[in-house]
């Protein structure tokens, strides 16, 4: 396996942590000086760059955050002259003005090489076909995806998300054996595969590749039994970069190895901004080490997770993230993450792992009720028990009462890439 390793992953903590250093005060020079935002935050703040002597200094520096983002809207953020930008990626705006986010073809080169190291370390070998069914676009999971897979020497099927029977068909007769996707949407080719009475466990494929969304240790015994595949998490976010920041080694399965040597992890208190011990819980913050285009500084992720040492390489790990601190549902004074009603979910027998949280107001108290589908072959007497125990479930592992209804199944829209598991009828009226 060793022989398999780039230079990077050779290296020791030693040599990371100065290579790390030397790389973080170079971009916080590069930031500093072509960045209006960076030159103020940090003149406000009272520091330079060259204040910046230890990996401990960082901490020093202002956060960087989405409305920044949002507020040097289009190209406020960039480093680098517009003509020197090679592509450009946004997200959807769908609660404001989208992030957007910008590369130098060196920034490309940078996105190829850690995609490519992120599926080898999955299990992925230069020959293998890869079967993209990320979104191709302004989201960065689809082009990430595909350009990293043909960087590592793969063959491309560029799927995109959508016409899922066609992709079931594309995987039968062009025969992949690694498919990077939403795990939300993989369960719904599952349903696919079932529903054209192929038998997922025949396919061609080997290892799943699955990210942009939070899933559950629950929802890979899901898949891995029932596609008889390796499953692994990808991480990444477009502000740092897209998909490719970390990953999971198939031999481990313990957590996603941050490829440190081009992103600089801590983890902070979400609500102080404190920088916690390692194997603390917290909101993962990212400072990006070799970006052109576009650097960031402590960019707050709101993804939760806790920084382990490394084992199947020398980068530390974070754990699979358990969710997001604008996910978080406060249920009369209870705290709940859409993971935790998924674990429940997943465990309990004649349910389906399609499920929603539908948030509403009766009166003045908030109600959450967990809509989950059935498995086909449930009875009735089997929905009913169900229902009961998901219900005592939450109740007993969260603590907190929810309302519970289990649905005949393809009742819930389908994921043709990440899916909304909160709806918020709360402001609604006559809620």
């Amino acid at each position: 396996m060793t022989a398999l390793l780039d230079a990077a992953e050779r290296m020791d903590r030693e040599e990371l942590r100065a290579l790390q250093l030397e790389r973080l005060r170079a971009t916080l020079h590069h930031a500093y000086a072509h960045v209006d935002h960076y030159r103020a935050a940090f003149d406000r703040a009272g520091l330079h760059p060259d204040d910046c002597r230890s990996l401990a200094d960082l901490a020093r520096f202002p956060f960087t955050t989405k409305a920044d983002l949002r507020d040097n809207y289009p190209f406020g953020m960039f480093a680098v002259p517009e003509e020197q930008v090679r592509r450009i990626h946004a997200s959807s705006g769908t609660t404001g003005r989208p992030t957007v986010v910008g590369y130098t073809q060196g920034d490309l080169d940078t996105w190829a090489d850690v995609v490519a190291r992120s599926i080898r370390a999955a299990g992925g070998r230069p020959g293998q076909k890869v079967h993209v069914a990320y979104g191709y676009g302004l989201f960065t999971g689809g082009l990430g995806a595909h350009y990293g897979a043909e960087r590592l020497g793969c063959t491309v099927i560029p799927a995109s998300g959508g016409m899922t029977a066609r992709q079931v068909q594309l995987i039968q007769d062009f025969r992949p054996e690694i498919i990077m996707v939403t795990p939300s949407y993989m369960l719904t080719l599952l349903d696919e595969f079932e529903r054209q009475g192929v038998d997922p466990r025949s396919t061609s494929l080997k290892v799943g590749i699955f990210g942009a969304e939070p899933w559950t240790q629950e929802m890979r015994r899901e898949i891995e039994e029932r596609f008889a595949i390796d499953a692994v998490d990808i991480y990444g976010l477009s502000e740092v970069m897209g998909p490719g920041v970390a990953q999971e080694c198939v031999e481990t399965k313990d957590g996603l190895h941050i490829w440190e040597d081009h992103f600089y992890p801590e983890v902070v208190d979400p609500f102080t901004g404190e920088v916690l011990p390692e194997g603390s819980e917290g909101e993962l913050v990212f400072t990006s080490l070799t970006k052109e285009a576009m650097p960031v500084i402590r960019y707050r992720t709101r993804d939760l997770t806790r920084l382990l040492p490394g084992t199947a390489r020398v980068f530390r790990r974070m754990e699979k993230v358990t969710g997001r601190s604008d996910d978080l549902v406060i249920l009369r004074g209870v705290n709940l993450f859409p993971t935790q009603i998924e674990e429940i979910v997943l465990r309990t027998p004649a349910v389906s792992p399609h499920f929603q949280l539908r948030l509403t107001r009766e009166g003045r108290l908030d109600v959450l009720t967990v809509r989950a589908e059935a498995r086909a072959e449930a009875t009735p007497e089997q929905r009913a028990a169900a229902a009961a125990s998901v219900a005592a479930a939450v109740k007993d592992g969260i603590g907190v009462s929810v309302g519970v209804e289990i649905l005949a199944p393809e009742t819930l829209e389908r994921s043709v890439g990440k899916f909304r598991r909160i709806v918020d009828e709360r402001d609604r009226p006559g809620s």
